[in-house]
């Protein structure tokens, strides 16, 4: 059994809860607008590490809303509760946030699709 505390209702049973996948995982912008492999990248591709991990969940049996757990992989301690918009405060999992491997490839994106926009005149 996991304790997952609720930023709104306060510590519940894992079971009243709905996992949603990475946190922090930004959807491509203009999704009609880009590659499959790119789109299948977004909904596929996940981490899965060993150890912290950032994760939304959804207080589905409860006030319904969503929020990012900061959870080791391996003991299933929760580290941190924060609210879905904000990033976590705790060093070791703001830490896990700056070195996702993501934040490097959306950058390398953003840089391409820049170009890209500069070159064409769009």
């Amino acid at each position: 059994m996991l304790l997952i505390d609720c930023p709104w209702c306060g510590p519940r049973d894992d079971s009243e809860f709905q996992y949603g996948g990475e946190a922090h995982k930004r959807r491509p912008p203009a999704p009609d607008q880009v590659s499959d492999a790119v789109w299948a990248d977004y909904l596929f591709h996940n981490q899965n590490p060993k150890g912290l991990y950032l994760e939304r969940w959804r207080h589905s049996a409860g006030c319904r809303r969503w929020f990012n757990i900061a959870r080791d992989t391996v003991s299933h301690a929760v580290l941190e509760v924060y609210p879905a918009d904000a990033l976590p405060s705790n060093a070791a999992a703001r830490a896990v946030y700056e070195q996702n491997w993501r934040r490097e490839n959306e950058a390398a994106a953003d840089a391409a699709a820049v170009a890209e926009t500069t070159e064409t005149g769009a």
